[in-house]
């Protein structure tokens, strides 16, 4: 079974993700992790992002594999380095171009059918990467409540910064992912779109249980 989870930053989608595959015994498949860990070796190399042409060459001496929640890049342990807001801002702004998106969607459709059994979560999983999953499931939440639990999960990381600046980077990355002319994000048809502005994660999670214990029942 393949079951896609999607939405903005801040929705919740991967800790919902986690705990579902961790629930199911399925593999865990973090696509955003993979376009944050090409965004790192951007800024490592001193690239512009808005130079497609660098961006798309770099790629190709590009390695990124993932092992769990854990993201390697070029053999590289990266999977705290690639939480900041600046990574996710630079990883929105490279997932514009085709080339890129072209080469991740491939590494994660091999990922997903190796696996078999999956929860796979990002920006386009249920739109592009398996579009014949399963169970496609869509986040949601206000831009205000989705800053709120990212600057408190910042804040328990150690990082500083504000909630108007946080909030502020939100709906950049959410103009960013939302009007790019390659696989907008968007829901996918046949999806659950699930708003989880002012529910609990239990009421979420039990929510999305509910949804694939009835498919299970067909």
């Amino acid at each position: 079974m393949i079951i896609t989870i999607d939405g903005p930053a801040g929705s919740g989608k991967s800790t919902i993700a986690k705990l579902l595959a961790e629930k199911l015994g399925y593999v865990y498949i973090d696509t955003g992790a993979m376009y944050r860990a090409v965004a790192l070796k951007v800024k490592r190399e001193g690239i512009n992002p808005t130079d497609k042409q660098a961006v798309v060459k770099l790629m190709e001496e590009t390695e990124i594999s993932l092992q769990g929640d854990k993201v390697f890049l070029d053999g590289e342990d990266v999977s705290h380095l690639i939480r900041t807001e600046e990574i996710g801002k630079i990883a929105s702004q490279i997932a514009r171009y085709p080339e890129v998106r072209k080469v991740l969607v491939k590494m994660q459709r091999e990922l997903g059918k190796r696996a078999k059994n999956v929860v796979i979560e990002g920006r386009d999983t249920g739109t592009v990467v398996f579009p014949d999953a399963d169970i496609k499931i869509f986040l949601t939440a206000s831009p205000e409540e989705r800053a709120e639990r990212r600057y408190k999960q910042l804040k328990e990381k150690g990082i500083q910064t504000t909630l108007e600046d946080v909030l502020k980077e939100i709906k950049e990355r959410d103009y960013l992912d939302e009007t790019r002319k390659d696989s907008p994000l968007r829901p996918a048809e046949g999806s659950v779109i699930i708003d989880t502005t002012g529910k609990t994660l239990n009421q979420v999670f039990d929510k999305i249980m509910d949804i694939v214990k009835n498919y299970e029942k067909k």
